[in-house]
């Protein structure tokens, strides 16, 4: 069964908090939901559906459910991929919407890592003791998440001719449209030549090669078609998705490649499309070469040519082919919670309802795709492809 036009977003809400040490996880949970809800011109009384991940205190949905007051659920959903996790969700939902499980999702996430200075780049004591699978045989070398993608970066630069220069194009154009942002973390524009004078965090990766640490979140509404028909915003529709898990595959490891290179083909094959066909792409941004090795899996080009594709400008609105992360995105914009899945599907449905920043809004713009990825890309990780279109 497809979920090809049987499932709208009818509501997205960013938080404006970057840093929130006077307020709790769950409030932020609360404020998201309550932006989303508000956008859609609906209440939670509304509300059937409830996605969350491991963001959620507590008990996860059993715990936020009550928090928020979701007193008329018929259907949970608390898969967690980490930052790819939301945009999973947003699948989910359309295939629940589908076969009627419920009318009207709810997906938040929300988290507090500047607050409480979990940046992701230390070993933690707790995975040392763990009885996760992996840690016996991987924890002894220390891996972190940082080192983690860098050793991807090194090796993409091995096979392919990839350089440090290509990579900080990639920051080049998200602090071009950050400045537009006034929520961004990071609004001044920068040039090639700052990402590389920025300091060496794990070679070959600078340290604006890195996405920001913030506190923060967001929300999604998802809905019938027929019920978004009658709200008062412009219809966002589902066309395809893909998710899939990437891991050791049994030893034969390849660091060159993402899990995208699975869900991008499923998702454009869904909803019909090529990813010549797309406007507008929010693409996963947790380092610059997160944002390579994505848009080489998805098909704009080939294996290897990532950093001709990603030079001189081609990912600024306006200027290159391929807008992406209009909004600043991880790298200077917002990663709330260490995630930034949610994020990357708000500011596509901002394009999409041609509701960005002037400076950045794509003109016309009727097809986005949407990227998430969560865990590290040197190990394991989650991804999740997602094809949207304005009706």
């Amino acid at each position: 069964m497809t979920i090809k036009g049987k499932a709208c977003i009818a509501g997205a809400f960013e938080h404006p908090t970057r840093k929130a040490p006077d307020k709790t996880v769950a409030q932020l949970h609360a404020e998201c939901a309550k932006g989303a809800l508000e956008d859609a011109g609906l209440s939670l009384q509304d509300v059937d559906g409830y996605f969350c991940a491991g963001d959620a205190p507590g008990l996860g949905a059993n715990s936020m459910a009550d928090y928020l007051g979701l007193t008329r659920l018929r259907h949970l959903d608390t898969t967690d991929t980490g930052g790819s996790a939301y945009l999973i969700h947003v699948a989910h939902a359309a295939q629940a919407i589908a076969t009627g499980k419920c009318n009207v999702a709810l997906i938040t996430l929300a988290g507090r890592p500047r607050t409480e200075g979990a940046s992701g780049v230390g070993v933690g004591a707790r995975l040392v003791t763990s009885s996760t699978p992996d840690v016996p045989w991987e924890m002894p070398y220390a891996p972190v998440t940082v080192n983690m993608y860098a050793l991807a970066a090194a090796r993409h630069m091995y096979e392919f001719g990839t350089t440090s220069e290509q990579l900080a194009w990639i920051k080049v154009a998200a602090s071009t449209h950050a400045q537009y942002n006034p929520n961004a973390m990071l609004r001044e524009v920068v040039t090639v030549q700052d990402v590389l004078a920025s300091p060496l965090i794990s070679d070959p990766l600078h340290k604006l090669d890195c996405c920001v640490v913030s506190d923060g979140g967001g929300a999604l509404l998802m809905v019938r078609p027929e019920i978004a028909r009658k709200l008062n915003r412009p219809v966002v529709t589902i066309l395809g998705a893909g998710e899939t898990i990437k891991g050791q595959l049994g030893g034969a490891v390849d660091l060159t490649w993402s899990g995208a290179a699975i869900t991008g083909p499923a998702a454009f094959g869904e909803a019909g499309v090529k990813p010549a066909d797309i406007d507008y792409a929010s693409i996963y941004d947790s380092f610059t070469i997160t944002v390579l090795m994505q848009l080489e899996d998805l098909g704009f080009c080939a294996k290897g040519e990532g950093g001709k594709f990603v030079a001189d400008g081609n990912l600024i609105s306006g200027v290159g082919k391929l807008p992406f992360n209009t909004d600043g995105g991880g790298l200077c914009n917002n990663h709330p919670a260490n995630r930034g899945g949610i994020t990357k599907v708000i500011e596509a449905v901002r394009q999409l309802r041609g509701e960005a920043h002037p400076k950045v809004q794509v003109p016309n713009c009727s097809l986005a795709l949407a990227q998430g990825m969560g865990g590290l890309l040197g190990s394991r990780h989650g991804s999740a492809t997602l094809i949207m279109e304005r009706q």
